[in-house]
């Protein structure tokens, strides 16, 4: 089978990426953490992963639960680069919830409609309603980061998202929703080991799009666009949660955990929910570019 894009990824790897990440990924066992500033050298054993993982699935049924019986509204907001392992994430949260209540928004490029409209107005429409948890997969930060970087928007735009974001934001708390920004940052081996991976396996080359194989040339872009990201959007009523997925196991627990231990729900079971990793988990402070 053709690899995608006529093989560009690998191309990248042979030629164009930075030395030092060439060697990383060459010399790496399978379970190695290829990012030297990540503060665990190897990745989560699978057995204390699952158990851990279970512990947290079944606080999340009780989360569900009580968000149904009690009309609450839960929106989760996860970008981050690349293969920074956002849909698997989601996919271990809702994994035991009633997909009824616990529904993904993963939207597609605007239309030539939806590209005359205010901004905001495409993802409002997919907010929680009453008693739902709404995974956003990439959402209204497109346009901090994503755009920025290829071109997709003007200055004057992206301007206007910056002024606009914060009391967007604020609305929503006030309102009484429960909002979750998650970022999920990994490092740049690793992230081209992962982006490796799915150009060679035919399950997941859907994954892949042009947009991935041109941002490889542009990681220094993407970071000066997320620093601005965060300077001007984590605020006291929409923090920003920097979650660093180098090992996506350790990742989906500090998410799962984050979500659980700022929420009062029903039989609410602390030591179940255990402590948040916070050498892998905190504000932008430890967002390493």
């Amino acid at each position: 089978m053709p690899l995608p894009f006529d093989g560009a990824i690998s191309r990248y790897f042979q030629n164009g990426a930075p030395k030092d990440v060439r060697k990383a990924i060459r010399g790496a066992g399978e379970d190695d953490i290829l990012s030297p500033s990540y503060p665990h050298r190897e990745r989560m054993k699978r057995k204390a992963y699952e158990a851990e993982l279970e512990a947290l699935q079944i606080e999340l049924v009780k989360l569900q639960s009580w968000v149904k019986s009690s009309g609450a509204r839960i929106a989760l907001v996860f970008e981050g680069r690349d293969a920074a392992g956002k849909g698997g994430t989601i996919k271990r949260f809702r994994e035991n919830l009633n997909p009824r209540g616990a529904r993904v928004v993963a939207l597609p490029k605007p239309t030539e409609t939806e590209q005359g409209q205010w901004y905001f107005q495409r993802y409002v429409q997919h907010l929680p309603g009453g008693g739902e948890i709404v995974f956003f997969d990439r959402s209204w930060y497109n346009r901090g980061v994503v755009e920025k970087v290829f071109g997709f928007c003007t200055d004057a735009q992206r301007e206007r998202f910056f002024h606009q974001v914060p009391g967007f934001e604020r609305a929503l708390a006030e309102d009484g929703i429960h909002l979750f920004k998650f970022w999920l940052n990994v490092g740049r081996a690793e992230q081209l080991r992962r982006i490796l991976a799915r150009e060679s396996d035919p399950l997941k080359q859907w994954k892949l799009s042009p947009i991935d194989v041109k941002g490889l040339e542009k990681w220094d872009d993407y970071s000066s666009a997320i620093a601005e990201t965060f300077a001007r959007s984590h605020s006291t009523e929409a923090p920003w949660t920097i979650i660093r997925s180098d090992d996506k196991r350790r990742a989906r627990l500090a998410a799962m955990r984050t979500v659980l231990h700022a929420i009062s729900y029903g039989n609410k079971d602390t030591r179940a929910i255990g402590a948040l990793d916070t050498k892998i988990c905190g504000g932008p402070d430890i967002w390493d570019a």
